[in-house]
């Protein structure tokens, strides 16, 4: 394993110089998911909420998110992004809603900040908008699942997004 990339040779923080790199197409997909009780869930499947969409809404700001990383995250490149999409699906067996984004560009560093960041962001929607109904949600399991490009290659988790999460025990 190698050293931390982000801290110059007397420890402080630097924006890693990436123009020696070459571009190439870079993916990354990462998930996670928002546990609620199972009210919450059928009001959002329902349209229920006085919000709004809960999903439509939750999909849109994951978009932005990706879009804002580098707003958020203070040594990440602002990047030209290609593709985000974000996806959220009901799982009414396990009371959650389960979040994945991916990101796609051509260029010389990855974007799996950008990939967690919509699925942060889009959690957080969620919570935002039920907040009202359900305080205890739980925003669980956020993780890479996979990236691919780049010199380091491609790699894979091997934690599908409802493998790893956690049950609310509800």
């Amino acid at each position: 394993m190698t050293g931390f990339t982000h801290f110059d040779a007397e420890g402080r923080a630097v924006m890693v110089d990436v123009s020696d790199k070459a571009e190439t197409e870079r993916t990354a997909t990462a998930a996670g998911s928002v546990l609620m009780r199972p009210e919450t869930l059928r009001l959002i499947m329902e349209g229920g909420v006085k919000k709004g969409d809960v999903l439509s809404v939750a999909r849109l700001a994951g978009i932005m998110g990706a879009k804002r990383t580098p707003d958020l995250i203070p040594l990440c490149h602002p990047l030209m992004l290609t593709s985000v999409k974000v996806e959220l699906t009901c799982d009414p067996d396990r009371n959650a809603i389960d979040i994945a984004a991916t990101c796609k560009l051509k260029g010389r560093t990855g974007v799996e900040m950008e990939a967690l960041t919509a699925v942060s962001v889009a959690a957080l929607t969620v919570y935002d908008m039920c907040k009202a109904v359900d305080r205890g949600m739980t925003i669980t399991a956020v993780r890479l699942l996979r990236k691919a490009g780049g010199k380091s290659g491609d790699w894979t988790s091997g934690a599908l997004p409802a493998e790893s999460a956690d049950d609310p025990g509800r």
